[in-house]
């Protein structure tokens, strides 16, 4: 008698499933009642630029068909904006723009993927003139001569991993990714590539690095001393420093547009490379479309993190990122 209950209870379900109709909810492009300055700050972007990365991904992002209403390129495109700016879940990012948490889920991973595609195109080391021009501008910061670019590393949380979980672990106690980045200008303005090299190929471009003390000392890679005991050794540490903090002030600027790396990327470590670069590949995006980043004293600041007064003028190229762990990840990063 219980199965039969049973049996019937469910085929009331099935009936009554059958009977709900879909409801469609009223998409709204965000672009069309938000102001200038409303915009950049839940984008980090302006219109503009929003539509000029649409125009490059949209091909990958169109569906063939228009069954079931499916998302725009352009509606797709900020809900992967929204996630790197904010870094909140994707249920919040979702009710936002009146879409289910699972279109959400599908949206940044598409989105994600075809913006990494364009990472040749939007991440690319210097050569010939370029080189030059690069060593005069590092010259002109403290003096310190042929510098073809600033290389440091920074962590990048991400969830427990469920494979290799201890070699994901940092000094700091938490589980991340490190990322090595190299800038290429002596304005923090663009990010740069160089895939799958080993450092010795720096060679090719008659030039150095400059690092700092964890690095090991390389004729295309200069460290400062340990000791100054000498007045000349004093002088050099002092043009290194003040030429390679430039990449630290890169690092703040880019966690302070996207705060997703700051906070964390919630997934697990092949999905947080290319998210992050993606952030690399839309920070070099908007240096060429000269939408910079604006941070604002009285933002929501957050706590004990330093304010970064950037001009126009002065925002960071970057050329190469690493990640990797004790466990190597066969995923390069680029800034």
């Amino acid at each position: 008698m219980a199965t039969v209950l049973r049996l019937l209870e469910r085929l009331e379900d099935m009936e009554h499933n059958r009977n709900v109709r879909r409801v469609f909810v009223d998409r709204q492009n965000p672009l069309e009642c938000l102001g200038d300055e409303e915009i950049f700050v839940r984008y980090r972007f302006c219109s503009k630029t929003i539509f000029y990365i649409t125009d490059l991904v949209s091909d990958r992002l169109m569906h063939p068909t228009r069954r079931s209403l499916p998302l725009t390129p352009l509606l797709q495109v900020l809900v992967f904006l929204r996630f790197l700016a904010s870094g909140a879940f994707h249920l919040l990012i979702a009710d936002s723009v009146n879409i289910s948490k699972a279109t959400a889920d599908r949206c940044i991973r598409r989105v994600g993927e075809a913006i990494s595609s364009l990472a040749g195109q939007f991440i690319v080391f210097p050569t010939g003139n370029g080189i030059m021009q690069r060593k005069s501008g590092f010259y002109a910061v403290a003096g310190f001569p042929n510098v073809i670019g600033c290389i440091d590393g920074t962590q990048v949380r991400i969830t427990k991993p469920k494979f290799h979980e201890k070699d994901f672990v940092n000094r700091k106690g938490f589980h991340s990714l490190n990322v090595q980045v190299s800038i290429y200008q002596h304005e923090l303005d663009k990010l740069a590539n160089i895939y799958n090299k080993p450092f010795n190929c720096l060679g090719e471009y008659n030039g150095m690095l400059l690092g700092d003390s964890g690095y090991a000392c390389k004729p295309y890679l200069m460290t400062p001393y340990y000791t100054t005991d000498e007045a000349c050794k004093e002088r050099y540490n002092t043009a290194l420093c003040r030429t390679r903090v430039l990449i630290e002030q890169t690092f703040g600027i880019l966690k302070r547009r996207f705060a997703s790396l700051h906070f964390g990327l919630r997934t697990n470590p092949e999905r947080a490379c290319i998210y992050v670069i993606d952030a690399v590949i839309l920070h070099n995006i908007g240096i060429l479309q000269k939408d910079v980043v604006r941070i604002d004293p009285l933002e929501d600041t957050i706590a004990n993190d330093p304010i970064y007064h950037v001009d126009n003028d002065s925002v960071g190229k970057c050329t190469f990122i690493w990640a990797a762990n004790a466990y190597p990840l066969d995923i390069c990063l680029i800034i």
